[in-house]
């Protein structure tokens, strides 16, 4: 089934609002093993929405129109999917109670403008809408579906619970698996060569590769038309093979985050960690913290922003800092030892760079950033150019350091 979803909302194609509904919608097609084909947003304009409408009827089985079901002049999903058609709108006076009913139970008067909602295209099914005035519409022409669902989230997904999913589900006709690979230490052309010759020739798999700083994912697919369990064996037999390729780059096979894949190592060792920024700025210490269970193995964190900071917090020696600079690696080394050694912890992670945007020299260029990482063994400190603006560059020192973290814990729960 060939299935497509359009947004309707001039809002949405502004930098303020985000089309969530469709994120939703594709993960619960999936689990009834429905792949969406495309995704798109149109504005509220009526030539353009009939023209969005009519290019995603020449291709797809199923469309899912979301948005533009409001009572104001701008909402003309309805109209337009009308005019499409070729299907007359009929005004249902039992929809227009309802709503009615809807307001008198807020001790208000529905205003005249409400009516609209109530109109229904010549020959769909009405989606009953139990959290807001305007019902979705399920229409059938000519071999295509066509549902129509309100804009926001909690009413969309109160109607596709209790009433589009059943129907779909009742029709299924295969069963779809998905697996998520995470790496970090590689770039995208580096795992491209490690994988060359995966990519599935069958249509039954797929395999995509999504590249983003300090991080890259493998989504893999897996369709069966007999059973769940043989969707889930060719997307993990895929997945395997993966893994064995890229070994240690990849942290996770289950989706979770780099800061989870390491807390989850250091709970089962019993092992506890404390964190020294500089550039970063606490960005280290919030990612560990933000995973529920993180006091295990979580100590604390220092931003020590300041030469002054490094020195009476973490006992880096100041002759180190005047000779050789906050960001070099002699600097990041005492750091780490210091942090270490104040938190009585396992393990010591230390970040100090240059963000930017100013600040750099020839010498020590902005998106420089040293991590080091300390524990009963010694030091190990890493030099990193990151690039892009401030903000890049902290978020990819702090899965830097995290990635070092976590494959000095896998090397040693090896051992």
């Amino acid at each position: 089934m060939n299935i497509r979803i359009l947004a309707v909302g001039s809002e949405l194609l502004t930098p303020f609002f985000q089309d969530t509904d469709s994120f939703y919608l594709t993960r619960r097609l999936n689990d009834l093993g429905l792949d969406v084909a495309e995704k798109g947003v149109v504005g509220d304009e009526f030539e353009n929405l009939i023209s969005a409408i009519r290019r995603s009827l020449e291709c797809a089985d199923l469309v899912f129109i979301t948005g533009g079901l409001g009572p104001t002049d701008d909402d003309r999903t309805r109209e337009a999917v009308s005019s499409v058609l070729g299907r007359p709108l009929e005004l249902h006076e039992d929809i227009v109670r309802a709503i009615e009913a809807r307001f008198l139970r807020r001790g208000k008067i529905m205003p005249a403008l409400n009516r609209k909602q109530a109109d229904v295209i010549r020959g769909a099914v009405v989606l009953a809408n139990a959290e807001g005035t305007a019902p979705g519409q399920w229409v059938e022409a000519e071999g295509k579906i066509i549902v129509l669902l309100p804009g926001p989230p909690v009413e969309l997904q109160s109607i596709c619970e209790t009433q589009v999913w059943p129907r779909l589900a009742a029709g299924k006709k295969g069963y779809l698996a998905r697996k998520t690979l995470k790496t970090s230490g590689l770039t995208e052309s580096e795992i491209e060569e490690l994988i060359g010759g995966l990519y599935p020739r069958d249509p039954g798999r797929r395999l995509t590769v999504l590249a983003s700083p300090g991080q890259i994912e493998l989504h893999v697919s897996a369709f069966s038309s007999a059973s769940e369990s043989e969707a889930l064996e060719k997307a993990e037999a895929l997945a395997l093979e993966l893994r064995r390729r890229l070994g240690p780059a990849v942290y996770s096979d289950d989706g979770a985050d780099l800061e989870t894949a390491v807390g989850r190592l250091l709970a089962a060792r019993n092992e506890t960690v404390a964190v020294a920024e500089s550039c970063t700025g606490g960005l280290v210490s919030r990612r560990l913290t933000r995973v529920p269970g993180s006091s295990a193995y979580f100590l604390e964190g220092f931003v020590t922003y300041s030469n002054k900071a490094k020195t009476t917090r973490l006992g880096v020696p100041a002759e180190t800092i005047e000779s050789f600079g906050a960001v070099s690696p002699e600097t990041a080394d005492a750091m780490a030892r210091g942090v270490r050694r104040a938190a009585v912890a396992d393990y010591g992670l230390a970040v100090t760079g240059i963000a930017g945007p100013s600040g750099g020299t020839a010498a020590k260029p902005v998106g420089l950033v040293y991590c080091a990482i300390a524990d009963a063994a010694g030091v190990r400190v890493e030099r990193n150019l990151f690039l892009g603006d401030r903000s890049r560059v902290q978020d990819q020192a702090a899965q830097k350091v995290l990635d070092m973290l976590r494959r000095t814990v896998e090397e040693k729960a090896v051992q």
